[in-house]
């Protein structure tokens, strides 16, 4: 099933495609403008800040068909293989021509790793094509001195952007740039409630987040309300209801296994899914503090939380997306995911709620041998039982 008919012909959807699969295009064309862009390693980068700045945050992705030729050379094969793709594009050249800077955010541990052999790179080679590097150190354990920390880190990025932008950065267009991103997450609440209702399917949902990553940000907002419209009348998807869990999907690969055969994913709590746009920004509140609130305060990452936190994150989210079932889908190397898994199993069985393990996945998906025969026999098995 995947990305359905009704979904290729609108227009709406079609530009957001065209977006998500382009991922470069608006970060030549606003460079090409004599405008800046900021290119964004980790999901807890504070587009807020860069969009007040008007700086473009660009998502750092990883590209399949690249060869790690270069980070073979520097980077241990046990890192997350996707991060290893991203560090490529990034060593290589790429993003010299597509960014101006490279802002790190410590959103797992391999990515604090990643930003130390930036840094050296940066320091031994100089004359190697990388964008400026800054880092933001969060704190992510929820109490008032990490507030209070995490509160400082921003204000020190807030200092960093005004030079990267050569401007201040002033409250009154940060928190315009906040009800331009509050706005973004409405809009992309309305495509979570037809995905909840088997109306937008779990890979054309993938397509519509994930591009918000890749373009400007009021025109995402508006092609989503336009595909939000549009989706009202499309018909309603057969089959059980699965979320999944576990490693970013930056591709479509996983979602169209599970929806072909014959599941449809309503929901995830990944940084390219759902997650992205979890919690709002406090217009109420001081600036720094609101996006400080904003960030501490989504619901857990697999890479940041306690087992007991994220075992209850799961049964809420679950819950709330009214899923029949879960998928575990972890990339090889990336273990926190993994630490959290008994517990959660042990959670869902006893709610009788059916999960499958899928552990020490190669990327990209297709190098997995196997993979589809034991999705479809998960997805099988949950039609007869339901």
């Amino acid at each position: 099933m995947g990305i359905r008919s009704c979904a290729l012909a609108c227009q709406a959807f079609a530009a957001l495609r065209a977006a998500y699969t382009d991922r470069d295009a608006a970060a030549r064309r606003w460079r090409a403008e004599g405008k800046k862009v900021v290119a964004k390693l980790g999901c807890d980068v504070p587009d807020e800040l860069l969009l007040a700045a008007d700086l473009m945050p660009l998502q750092v992705y990883a590209d399949p068909a690249k060869p790690l030729t270069q980070t073979d050379t520097y980077l241990e094969f046990a890192f997350d293989p996707v991060v290893r793709a991203q560090f490529e594009r990034i060593i290589d050249g790429t993003y010299a021509g597509l960014a101006d800077f490279l802002a790190v955010s410590n959103s797992t541990d391999v990515i604090i790793r990643t930003y130390l052999y930036l840094r050296q790179l940066h320091r031994v080679e100089p004359e190697r094509q990388m964008p400026q590097i800054a880092f933001i150190d969060w704190l992510f354990t929820r109490n008032r001195l990490h507030q209070v920390r995490n509160e400082h880190t921003l204000q020190l990025f807030r200092e960093q952007v005004e030079q990267w932008s050569g401007k201040p950065v002033t409250d009154e267009a940060i928190e315009a740039a906040a009800a331009l991103c509050n706005a973004g997450r409405a809009a992309l609440r309305r495509i979570g409630a037809l995905r909840k209702a088997a109306k937008i399917s779990g890979t054309e949902a993938l397509v519509i987040i994930g591009a918000a990553g890749f373009m400007d940000r009021k025109e995402h907002t508006d092609l989503c309300n336009a595909v939000a419209d549009a989706a009202e009348t499309w018909p309603v998807i057969a089959g059980p209801k699965v979320f999944v869990t576990g490693s970013n999907q930056e591709d479509l690969g996983l979602y169209e296994r599970i929806e072909s055969a014959g599941a449809v994913v309503v929901s995830e709590d990944f940084d390219w899914g759902d997650r992205y746009y979890d919690r709002d920004y406090d217009l109420s509140l001081p600036p720094i503090r609101a996006i400080v609130d904003r960030y501490m305060l989504r619901e857990f990452s697999s890479k940041k939380a306690f087992v007991s936190q994220r075992v209850a994150a799961l049964e809420r989210e679950v819950a709330a997306a009214g899923a029949q079932a879960v998928v575990f889908y972890n990339h090889i190397y990336e273990e926190a995911a993994s630490w959290d898994y008994p517990s959660q199993k042990q959670m869902l069985d006893a709610k009788g709620i059916p999960s499958a393990n899928f552990c020490k996945m190669q990327w990209p998906i297709g190098k997995n041998a196997g993979l589809d025969e034991a999705i479809n026999a998960f997805i099988t098995g949950l039609k007869g039982g339901f």
